[in-house]
């Protein structure tokens, strides 16, 4: 996976190695990696991370 094209949220310190970095492996899997342990890279598809993304907004509202 070392040839993916990552990519960190405008959110992240500029060169800081604090953050979660994501990648599209392909037209439905995400990888998803910390940036602190670049090595250690985890795979889910579209719909599982949108549910996630979705689930996390949500609870900020409340």
């Amino acid at each position: 996976m070392s040839d993916l094209r990552w990519i960190k949220s405008s959110f992240s310190e500029e060169g800081g190695n604090n953050c979660v970095e994501i990648a599209a492996p392909g037209p439905e899997g995400i990888a998803l990696r910390e940036s602190e342990s670049p090595a250690r890279v985890l795979t889910t598809d579209r719909a599982a991370l949108g549910a996630l993304v979705r689930s996390v907004k949500a609870a900020q509202l409340t």
